[in-house]
């Protein structure tokens, strides 16, 4: 199969409809961009895997109409790439552009394609329920939302059986955080620093990075704590974490004992001495803590939370208890992590031999579709009924639920958590290897195809390289054909996060992008 780049010539013969002209995209012109793909060599150039699927003729608005609507109309969003990506039609793994160009997508429209763009019996599930019913509230029954609300359950432990649908993660840990408070009657409630978990008025408190922070008073009662990270934090190495691969940091941590847990618990005992009541309402903790990106000044810049941070072995358990003695309830955010993602397990916290009060869980829930749930007790559903009634208008929908049902039997029928554990781990330990070939490549870790790449200067000092040098190993990456996600409080960790239905040859394809964009970029260093 040609390789990406190769369809570019295209652009010297399309219509007008779609120009991608120094004049509307400063950043590379065309003979830019072929310069900088003759740099990686002829050796460096990696063959795209086939794909049988033919996206439709791009027939939309031109491509510099719609750069113009998006600066004057639309919301100033985070954009990737210095000349944002038109996207047109996916197809599983795969996304076209307007030009029709193809790309390896591992990075899900941020952690959200679960089984795929476009997965053909998510999409007849639809167009069925699309024309029997769409929507009806949540004052009469229909079938999809109890059909639903019995498969979810099914793969939930006891005592978590009673299931909350709304619209989106935020609004998921908005309704979280109003369970807690309304349970314990506390408060504070307590999440980690890098975390990020919406940016609703509510949700904004526990998000813990300084692009969502107000200067104005706003989410009372939301403290946060050092997040246990074993490379970047003050502790941890190379037995802390459940991966398979470790940081390259030593540690003289035995299997069983883990003296970075020690260190980061005996922080988080401070945070319960000093900076909150006697009796607190609940603590959030994702079980691998993702990240998300934010706006910095000027177009495409990006800076983002910590990247696929994994904490070390038993923090969680213990933090856990430390919550319950002060009378707080344990939300486990899992919109990122949730549905096989992780491979070994289907949640996040069942990883960390947890159980928590209260699950939070969107994103691959629908496989793009828009759709959240919480998922609590019995006890702590009849506390909130208490305290307020809960009305959502949106939430359960037939749609969604037809959709989610769709989803869970895609992930089961292809058994795709198992290929998220095979295909993550062998993506995994080839990623580990570059770690060993470069300088610059100063961690990487994860779980199933949740992974993270941290970028640093070197690796005895573990400086951020520069965002500059990071943006453009991702733009020469997506220039060969793939797509990754940026991190990091620095932006200095890329994302990797594909369709649990990738392939081995399809992560082999994905490595050698990733070598050969770090090979062009340290050409360019040496120059």
């Amino acid at each position: 199969m040609t390789p990406a780049w190769r369809h570019l010539p295209r652009a010297l013969r399309l219509e007008t409809s779609s120009p991608w002209t120094p004049k509307t995209c400063p950043s590379l012109s065309l003979g830019a961009f072929w310069r900088s793909v003759t740099k990686l060599g002829l050796h460096t150039k990696p063959r795209m895997p086939p794909c049988d699927f033919t996206p439709e003729r791009y027939q939309s608005m031109p491509y510099s109409r719609v750069l113009e609507v998006y600066r004057e109309h639309l919301s100033p969003e985070l954009v990737y790439f210095p000349e944002p990506l038109l996207l047109h039609q996916g197809h599983m793994q795969w996304l076209f552009d307007h030009e029709g160009n193809r790309y390896l997508d591992f990075f899900s429209g941020i952690v959200t394609v679960s089984v795929g763009h476009c997965h053909p019996k998510v999409n007849a599930v639809a167009q069925k329920q699309l024309g029997r019913l769409w929507h009806t509230s949540a004052l009469f029954f229909h079938p999809p939302i109890h059909e639903y609300a019995e498969k979810l359950s099914a793969l939930l432990p006891d005592p978590l059986k009673v299931i909350f649908l709304v619209n989106s993660g935020s609004e998921a840990n908005d309704l979280a955080m109003l369970m807690a408070r309304a349970h314990s009657k506390n408060t504070d409630i307590i999440s980690f620093r890098g975390a990020y978990h919406g940016c609703s008025p509510y949700t904004i408190g526990l998000s813990n990075v300084g692009q969502f922070k107000m200067t104005l008073p706003g989410a009372v009662g939301c403290q946060s704590t050092m997040c246990p990270d074993v490379f970047r934090g003050p502790w941890g190495g190379s037995h802390c974490r459940d991966s398979p691969v470790q940081t390259i940091r030593k540690c003289s941590c035995a299997p069983d004992c883990c003296h970075a847990e020690d260190q980061y618990i005996e922080q988080f005992k401070d945070t319960l001495s000093t900076c909150v009541g006697k009796s607190i309402a609940g603590f959030f903790a994702e079980p691998i803590q993702p990240c998300c990106c934010a706006k910095s000044p000027g177009f495409g810049l990006l800076q983002g939370v910590n990247g696929f941070v994994q904490y070390p072995k038993g923090f969680l358990k213990e933090a856990f208890q430390l919550v319950r003695e002060r009378g707080g309830v344990c939300i486990a955010d899992e919109v990122q992590t949730g549905f096989g993602r992780l491979g070994s397990h289907f949640w996040g916290f069942q990883t960390h031999g947890v159980l928590p009060d209260i699950v939070t869980m969107a994103k691959g829930i629908g496989n793009g579709f828009p759709m959240a749930a919480v998922v609590t007790t019995p006890e702590i559903a009849k506390s909130l009924a208490k305290c307020v009634l809960h009305f959502n208008t949106f939430g359960g929908n037939p749609m969604a639920c037809a959709i989610g049902s769709a989803v869970l039997e895609v992930i089961k029928e292809e058994k795709l958590q198992e290929n998220s554990q095979e295909v993550g781990t062998y993506l995994l330990l080839k990623l580990a290897k570059l770690q060993d070939e470069f300088e610059i490549i100063g961690d990487v870790r994860g779980k199933g195809l949740m992974i993270g790449i941290e970028m640093v200067k070197d690796k005895t000092s573990r400086q951020p390289l520069p965002r500059e040098e990071v943006s453009q190993i991702h733009e020469d990456c997506r220039q060969m054909g793939l797509i990754v996600g940026r991190g990091g409080l620095f932006s200095q960790t890329f994302r990797i996060a594909p369709s649990l239905c990738i392939t081995k040859p399809e992560a082999d394809f994905a490595v050698d992008v990733f070598r050969a964009a770090v090979t062009q970029h340290m050409e360019r260093r040496a120059k």
